[in-house]
């Protein structure tokens, strides 16, 4: 089995008094890709800084390909690629000019046009950086993070600023590019985002990972409980419903029925083959399982009550 591609043993930092990491430990393996989410202030940025070489841990041990993050060196630096939350770049340089001195780096790049047009900046590819909207300028980051050809790639919050069509552009890039093999390491707000790129989720709080999973499972996000909800028609009242299964749970809200149940097959076919039956319409009927944002708060807040005095 080959080596992980990042390997996290026992991950400490503290600032003064502060404990910033409480012993954090996991590996990504090759091809991976990770979300790694958290509120602000749970340690996710000082994890990524020590895995980007730009931190020291106070104890325990993180490599990046096999080699210590900091110690690795321009070798390592060579096989990686990062995406900061913000960047800066000279400010007379165009995009063309900024993307080939960042190809220079790197004993395999990629073409200075294909990587711009890949970011939809090739209409702007003689514009100098200062002349770029914000939008633009996240392009140009994640262009510069992916020039290298990198084994890993680590990106912060990589599509702030992008409008929908372009978030999305950027994800079928980031998506192929981890299909080819690369491993991706993301940290993002973006709860669709980190659904929409990440194989795999892991939640930290407080210093400490409290939940990781697969974006549909993590949390038990695929056994928890569902809601059916639907508006009754005129003159049809709530105890003419059929029998339910029996954990189901009815609410009402004037005309507004919601049921929430853990068996939402069989709790929404009761439902509708109820109505087909008595000729009814049920308006607005929706069947809905937890979104991956209504776990995580979960997750967050029940980490962030264990950790009070």
């Amino acid at each position: 089995m080959p080596d992980p591609a990042i390997e996290v043993v026992d991950l400490r930092k503290s600032y003064g008094a502060f404990p910033a990491l409480k012993g954090v430990s996991f590996s990504v393996a090759r091809g991976e890709s990770v979300a790694f989410l958290g509120p602000n202030g749970a340690g996710k940025t000082t994890t990524v800084e020590i895995l980007e070489g730009y931190r020291r841990p106070t104890s325990g041990r993180a490599t990046v390909l096999g080699l210590d993050p900091i110690a690795g060196g321009a070798g390592l630096r060579r096989r990686v690629g990062i995406v900061l939350q913000e960047a800066g770049f000279p400010p007379e340089l165009t995009v063309t000019e900024l993307v080939d001195a960042w190809r220079r780096f790197y004993p395999n790049p990629l073409a200075a046009d294909d990587v711009i047009a890949s970011v939809g900046l090739q209409t702007r590819r003689d514009v100098r950086a200062k002349n770029l909207s914000g939008g633009e300028s996240r392009r140009l980051d994640l262009a510069l993070g992916l020039v290298g050809r990198p084994e890993v790639l680590f990106l912060d919050e990589p599509t702030t600023g992008f409008d929908p069509s372009a978030r999305r552009a950027a994800w079928a890039l980031i998506d192929g590019l981890v299909g080819g093999g690369l491993t991706l390491f993301l940290t993002t707000h973006y709860l669709e985002e980190a659904q929409a790129l990440a194989d795999r989720i892991m939640i930290v709080a407080a210093g400490s990972i409290v939940a990781q999973g697969s974006p549909s499972e993590i949390g038990g996000r695929e056994q928890a409980p569902g809601v059916v909800s639907f508006t009754l028609p005129p003159g049809v009242g709530l105890a003419e419903l059929p029998p339910l299964p029996s954990d189901a749970e009815v609410h009402q809200d004037e005309d507004l029925i919601q049921i929430r149940s853990s068996d939402l097959l069989r709790t929404s076919h009761a439902i509708t083959g109820w109505a087909l039956d008595r000729g009814l319409e049920l308006s607005g009927f929706r069947v809905e399982r937890p979104t991956l944002e209504d776990v995580y708060l979960s997750i967050v807040a029940a980490a962030s009550a264990d950790d009070e005095p």
